[in-house]
């Protein structure tokens, strides 16, 4: 596996085990952390700095980040659910309906996965094969055609596509 850093931080801000690791490896410590397995791990060296000249044009690459979170959310934004009647004496306008059966008689069992009201977003998601439009070496940058999970500024993890044929 090798470990990938971005970002300075200052060493006050570190906790003690995340300081020795720095240490141990003799680099400056980093803001953000991550671990990817590959399989040509000897190809790299410690210290040694990736640029985006690793990605060409026209390549095609998974981008990995947070989604945007939406926080708690009913059915209907959530799970697409309908609606209920508005008029004629129905109360329940934006509510999921039954949402468990009667189970030989004894009472209400709500089975596991049932789509109900809960947290929305925010989680890690990836967008597969994705195009590479151009990457710019002076600036070190990748345009990339596509959707990018998460919001502006966020940290996102770019990689080669696991589908690469379609």
């Amino acid at each position: 596996a090798v470990q990938l850093g971005y970002g300075s931080i200052k060493e006050k801000h570190l906790t003690k085990p995340v300081k020795g690791q720095f240490d141990k490896a003799g680099v400056a410590p980093v803001k953000y952390l991550r671990e990817l397995r590959l399989a040509e791990a000897t190809d790299y060296t410690v210290g040694q700095t990736l640029a985006a000249d690793i990605f060409a044009e026209g390549e095609l690459v998974d981008v990995v980040g947070t989604g945007k979170g939406k926080g708690f959310a009913g059915t209907i934004k959530r799970h697409n659910f309908s609606r209920g009647p508005e008029t004629h004496g129905s109360k329940s306008h934006r509510e999921p309906g039954s949402i468990g059966p009667m189970i030989s008689g004894g009472g209400g069992k709500v089975f596991k996965g049932k789509k109900l009201p809960g947290q929305m977003g925010g989680g890690r998601v990836t967008v597969q094969r994705l195009s590479v439009v151009k990457v710019d070496t002076e600036r070190n940058l990748l345009l990339i055609k596509g959707g990018i999970p998460g919001a502006k500024g966020s940290l996102v993890m770019v990689r080669n596509t696991v589908k690469p044929v379609k």
